[in-house]
């Protein structure tokens, strides 16, 4: 099964309510834009705790691991950020858009 088809499965808003009822310091990352070949439609949800666990997808594999990172940062400052990916930005053959398109998330601490 896939990332974007286990990402299906499993609702992140519910994931995220159970983590912050375990007490967990979490984010959320939300697709706010996309633009050609993006495999993750607006309104798509990744959400992120802490010690880099996560439940969700934003692009079907393809920036996931660049927003974790950039997640756990929003998580120790509080301070949210956009993040934009894409073939005419200088990260998109690291973190694999090189078929095309663009995507913007909007990533904030929750609670």
């Amino acid at each position: 099964m896939s990332l974007s088809e286990q990402a299906d499965i499993r609702d992140p808003l519910m994931i995220a309510e159970g983590w912050m009822n375990e007490g967990r310091d979490l984010a959320i990352a939300t697709v706010v834009e996309t633009w050609g070949s993006a495999p993750r439609p607006t309104g798509s949800h990744l959400v992120i705790d802490a010690e880099g666990n996560f439940e969700g997808s934003v692009s079907g594999g393809c920036v996931e691991g660049a927003v974790i990172a950039e997640a756990i940062e929003v998580i120790e400052s509080g301070k949210p950020r956009m993040l934009e990916f894409g073939v005419a930005d200088e990260t998109a053959w690291r973190v694999g858009l090189s078929c095309g398109g663009k995507i913007r998330v909007y990533l904030e601490r929750l609670g």
